[in-house]
């Protein structure tokens, strides 16, 4: 019997950061306890059939009562709370950020996820937040009370420091699946300003999530005539976007909200200058002098963010070395696994 149970929907290989992060608390876990698994949910949640939700609540009625059972957002959101409590036993909710505020919802998507989710979040134990900054939003705008919230950060691991580009130009890298959230669009106006300046642009992440944004970013990088300095990689290998930092300058990512932001400190991580988009945790994620936080509506402000890094070499060089001296201060998975622990005895 396992300990901790994590139901999720869909694939832990998924190499988004709710994904990673998931997989990473469960490897760090299972490495300390006698046993903690992933229980797979329908793929479909939270925008699947009643049959999905219905099979979703079946398996975790399977669990074990003595295991203590963690929910990620993306199925515990779009639970009815009675069937919750009809579970007869304690649930642990693990939010990443509310999926109310993912962007580009139409209204009446984001109202019925934001009252579901705030239905569902009456009828838990206990909820994780990644980040104090999806705490503070679940304690003013979805009325969790303090005592039932936990913050567990996600970790990074050590790493070596990025080389960047070998005798080329700047490098810039983002990593973050292609939808309107990310906001690669932003990036691409920006950089279609810039071709006075030698830079590349190499985008890692998921082309198969939002086809409709895809097209969109493709055809504005072609109508800029920039595409022979940009690649979209598609989703990667751990090892392959081990390669993408090191040969990386400047991490750039402009997301219109994030709940926390691993990509950013995994750029930090490697001693790279990032810039982040102002919404959600990024200000708090990513230090002023490491880069930059930029307005993700305002070309113009994200341009001259961009100019600043990639044409001065110095400015590059002073925020690099912020990045670096900011990485020994971010917490390590053992960090995140071990608020994981004291939750899990807490309810029990």
């Amino acid at each position: 019997m396992a300990d901790i149970v994590l139901a999720v929907p869909g694939d832990l290989q998924i190499r988004t950061g709710g994904y990673v992060y998931d997989s990473h608390v469960l490897a760090e876990l299972a490495g300390r306890r006698r046993g903690a698994v992933a229980l797979g949910l329908p793929a479909a949640l939270p925008f699947g059939t009643d049959g999905d939700l219905t099979e979703a609540l079946r398996r975790l009625a399977a669990v074990p009562k003595e295991s203590a059972l963690f929910v990620d957002g993306l199925a515990y959101a779009v639970l009815p709370p009675e069937r919750i409590r009809a579970l007869g036993r304690p649930v642990i909710a693990l939010c990443h950020h509310p999926l109310a505020l993912e962007g580009n919802l139409a209204f009446n998507v984001a109202a019925r996820l934001e009252a579901s989710e705030r239905a569902a979040l009456t009828a838990v134990a206990h909820v994780v937040a990644t980040s104090e900054t999806t705490a503070a939003t679940l304690r003013e705008r979805f009325g969790v009370s303090p005592e039932r919230l936990s913050v567990a950060e996600p970790g990074v691991a050590p790493a070596e420091r990025a080389r960047g580009a070998d005798n080329g130009p700047p490098t810039l890298l983002t990593v973050a699946t292609v939808t309107p959230r990310k906001n690669h669009i932003a990036v691409a106006r920006a950089l279609a300003r810039m071709t006075d300046l030698d830079w590349r642009w190499r985008i890692a992440g998921s082309v198969a999530r939002d086809a409709a944004t895809v097209e969109a970013l493709t055809a504005e990088i072609a109508a800029a005539g920039i595409g022979h300095r940009v690649e979209l990689l598609g989703e990667l290998s751990h090892e392959a976007i081990e390669q993408e930092y090191a040969g990386a300058d400047v991490f750039v990512l402009a997301s219109r909200y994030e709940g926390y932001g691993m990509a950013y400190t995994e750029a930090l991580a490697r001693g790279l200058p990032v810039i982040a988009g102002r919404g959600g945790a990024s200000e708090t994620t990513v230090p002023a002098d490491a880069g930059a936080i930029v307005d993700p509506e305002d070309v113009a402000g994200l341009e001259a963010a961009l100019r600043r890094l990639v044409g001065d070499a110095d400015a590059r060089g002073a925020a690099a070395d912020a990045a670096w001296a900011h990485a020994e201060r971010l917490p390590r998975w053992s960090d995140t696994a071990d608020v994981f622990e004291r939750v899990a005895a807490l309810v029990r």
